[in-house]
């Protein structure tokens, strides 16, 4: 069937279709405009685990997603579509996390990993993991630019991205990451794990290309990421959470405060968006929840200021979204996903008008 016949035998407001692709749609990876990579990783996790399974959880709770996008009359029919989940990096995810629970549990009890032959090849191996991890995501997202689509990550913890941030930099050139997170992630390694989620922003600053990186709404972070912040002020630029808020209290607007942000980025941008840079009521299940951070809705309209700003959004993920005994974390993320697509879809000039 032909993407304009799946258009035209669709009902968009009819419920969602869990036998049809994400969001209820009837597009698949060759006719979708968007395409979603997702990556059921969380090996690395240092908190707790569960955010593999956050790309399903994401997939299910999509379907109670309306699919009215403001400001662009059926924007459904760009198509946006994800990936089958791969069972070989489930089943990886599952047996790094088995060593890593066990490594940090012999840290816990005193153990010392420099002296121990046993937990320098357990680190040996996963990092060799995260490694093959990242070559595989960038040459899936590659794949998917090549063909002049839209690439999204569905993580998995915050590690997973970094392939496609590389494929970016490839396809793309220079381009600058608006990070939204609770943590800088600037940890050279985290016990010893070079391709940690509390290092993607490390890991991303070793690609050339990437010239900037403005975080918003940092509010956990250690000596180390602070030396490295004030160390690179030309390369990174840090909206501290507390920051935020004494300015909303004072009386300064938030409208005002994302022009900062936005001003401080890039033509080219790629969105790399931790839930956890929410307030944890929504998204309590994530690995390592930190009291304050963005409302939905701020987050959002971040997003449209960068759009407003005739930004080009070049690529997105969402990460750490792990599912409780409801769907509010994935039903949060789920609106997230589509707000990321479509607003990325829209700095790109891909809707007809």
């Amino acid at each position: 069937m032909t993407k304009k016949d799946k258009i035209k035998n669709f009902d968009p407001n009819a419920p969602g279709n869990i036998n049809n692709n994400l969001f209820g749609l009837p597009f698949d990876t060759d006719d979708a405009e968007v395409v979603i990579i997702p990556v059921p990783w969380d090996g690395t996790a240092s908190y707790s685990g569960g955010t593999a399974h956050g790309p399903e959880a994401i997939f299910d709770a999509s379907m109670q997603v309306d699919l009215y996008f403001e400001g662009v009359k059926d924007a459904w029919k760009l198509g946006v579509a994800m990936e089958d989940i791969s069972e070989k990096w489930a089943k990886k995810s599952i047996e790094t996390r088995e060593q890593t629970e066990k490594y940090f549990d012999f840290l816990a009890d005193g153990g010392d990993a420099e002296t121990s032959k046993g937990a320098k090849k357990l680190i040996a191996e996963v990092n060799k993991t995260g490694k093959e991890l990242a070559k595989w995501v960038k040459t899936r997202s590659l794949k998917y630019l090549d063909q002049g689509k839209i690439v999204g990550v569905l993580g998995g913890e915050h590690s997973t991205p970094l392939g496609l941030m590389e494929a970016l930099a490839q396809k793309f050139g220079k381009f600058g990451i608006l990070q939204i997170d609770a943590h800088a992630d600037l940890r050279e390694a985290y016990e010893g794990f070079e391709y940690s989620h509390a290092s993607i922003m490390y890991n991303a600053l070793k690609i050339k290309e990437v010239e900037k990186i403005v975080q918003v709404g940092i509010r956990d972070i250690c000596q180390e990421e602070v030396d490295i912040i004030n160390f690179n002020p030309k390369r990174i630029n840090t909206f501290y959470w507390a920051d935020i808020a004494e300015q909303m209290y004072e009386g300064t607007t938030f409208a005002k405060i994302c022009d900062a942000i936005v001003k401080a980025l890039p033509q080219n941008v790629y969105i790399s968006f931790d839930i956890d840079g929410l307030d944890p009521k929504l998204c309590p299940n994530t690995g390592t929840p930190v009291a304050g951070g963005l409302e939905f809705h701020q987050a959002v309209y971040l997003i449209k200021k960068v759009v407003a700003a005739k930004k080009r959004i070049i690529g997105f993920d969402l990460n750490e979204v792990a599912p409780g005994m409801d769907e509010w974390d994935a039903n949060v993320g789920a609106r997230l996903l589509y707000n990321l697509a479509n607003y990325t879809a829209l700095s790109q000039g891909k809707f007809k008008k």
